[in-house]
């Protein structure tokens, strides 16, 4: 057993005990060679060859991701004969704790922690990781409110060879997707139910499938794929309903759940959803970039994607229902007709791109016509000398997308270090971004996102143009 002050491969100081577990235990640590707090994981089940390997290819698979929304893997090292993994330490409480204090949480705070936590999952699947183990429990909500997702210990890269027992069940059974459940490998599709499982059980304060202290019951019925009827009907419900389909074939990809979860944080009608009706978005409020989830003094805070969330539990009456939202207006892109007297000599006048010639005293009209595609900046977080952005791509055509760039000027002493959900290019005056393999497809209305972390003087407020094709 390992103790406080004991110093790991010579590098890495135990501190404090922060977590236990079934497969091990996480002490923070402070790593006496660059002066910063990580966290050690380390793992009980190493007592095997195979275990080991798992342990190490886990390092390799989980060091490959890099997003905001999950927890950075450093380092893999060895102890005792046994690897541990160091890793990012956050300061933070798993969403399974937050449940179990409060019962079932505020819809904002559900969908905004899933949106944060899909961002991360569709960022992974992009680079062919399956997580395989989405819970309650390894959805950490930092100090600040950020949510991340952790421990891909049971995480399997597509390609790679499966080193544990094909005979075993891995990941947390109230969680499982059903075809998991019932011993088929996990697969993209698997981690969206498991997430939407999560959800699900913040939001009603229980698994999809309950809980039972006998393991093989409760992986018989979720390989039935029986969910217990929700009581909570708002949009987030109905997101919910669309990812916890039996079939992987009809759930929606992680990049779409990101998108739909969008749509509720920002009280948007859904994605693919009827006009008409009754949508009961969420109160909407003037937009302003996101900033953070705040859990302060029994209150949830969720500034996000330009809406100002309180908890909403005092919001709603003995039936369960919300009060009426607020009207609110979305931005749109108009087409703007400009009229411009023209002098008798011939004179230029300039639209956008194209050069209209007049000869003779008139009124020309020039029309520009409304984009394919529309983008908006928000800062995201911020620090000194540097800032997290987020930018929301939207279809504003009559017809699907099938890609789409963003534009915009490159500021004066900034440099991106890290991009997510999408292509980055940069030359002297401007910064393009382009869709990536998983996100470039939208249906009308339809919206993804891409984030970014910079560094550079000051925080930006770029004027994006946003083209298809």
């Amino acid at each position: 057993m390992s103790e406080r002050d004991e110093v790991i491969a010579g590098r890495y100081r135990l501190v404090e005990l922060v977590g236990r577990g079934a497969a091990g235990i996480v002490w923070r640590a402070r790593d006496e060679r660059l002066g910063r707090a990580v966290a050690v994981k380390l793992l009980s089940a190493a007592d095997s060859p195979a275990a080991v390997e798992r342990i190490v290819r886990e390092g390799r698979v989980a060091a490959r991701l890099r997003h905001p929304h999950a927890v950075t893997v450093h380092d893999v090292v060895e102890h005792g004969g046994k690897p541990c993994l160091i890793m990012e330490y956050l300061p933070s409480r798993t969403l399974a704790e937050l449940v179990d204090e409060r019962g079932p949480l505020p819809e904002e705070l559900v969908a905004g922690v899933g949106w944060q936590v899909a961002s991360a999952l569709a960022a992974a699947h992009a680079d062919g990781i399956v997580h395989r183990d989405v819970t309650t429990h390894n959805v950490l909500l930092g100090e600040d409110g950020t949510a991340k997702i952790a421990d891909f210990g049971v995480a399997r890269a597509i390609g790679e060879n499966t080193v544990t027992d094909a005979r075993l069940v891995v990941g947390t059974p109230a969680f499982l997707a059903p075809e998991v459940a019932a011993g088929q490998d996990a697969v993209f599709a698997s981690d969206v139910y498991s997430l939407g499982a999560t959800l699900y059980a913040a939001l009603e304060g229980h698994p999809p499938f309950g809980t039972t202290d006998n393991p093989y019951a409760l992986l018989r019925r979720v390989a039935d794929g029986e969910v217990a009827p929700m009581r909570f009907d708002g949009p987030l419900g109905d997101v919910l309903a669309r990812v916890l389909r039996r079939d992987p074939a009809e759930r929606p990809t992680m990049a779409e759940l990101h998108a739909l979860l969008g749509a509720v944080v920002e009280g948007r009608p859904l994605p693919g959803a009827p006009q008409s009706g009754d949508t009961r978005p969420l109160p909407a409020q003037p937009r302003v970039p996101w900033r953070r989830i705040s859990l302060v003094a029994g209150a949830v805070v969720l500034v996000a994607a330009g809406i100002v969330i309180g908890n909403s539990l005092a919001r709603r009456d003995a039936a369960g229902t919300a009060e009426p939202a607020p009207t609110s207006t979305t931005a749109s892109t108009p087409a703007e007709t400009t009229s411009t007297p023209v002098e008798p000599t011939t004179t230029l006048v300039k639209a956008t791109s194209t050069l209209v010639a007049a000869t003779s005293t008139t009124t020309v009209e020039v029309t520009t016509p409304p984009a394919d595609c529309t983008a908006r900046f928000g800062i995201t977080n911020s620090w000194p000398g540097g800032y997290q952005a987020h930018v929301t791509v939207r279809n504003a055509a009559g017809s699907a997308l099938t890609r789409w760039t963003v534009t915009w000027p490159r500021p004066d002493g900034h440099a991106i270090s890290n991009l997510w959900n999408g292509t980055l290019t940069v030359d002297d005056d401007s910064v393009t971004v382009t869709n990536a393999g998983h996100n470039g497809k939208l249906a009308v209305d339809g919206s993804t996102t891409f984030g970014f972390t910079a560094n550079g003087p000051g925080v930006p407020d770029p004027d994006l143009t946003c083209t298809s094709g």
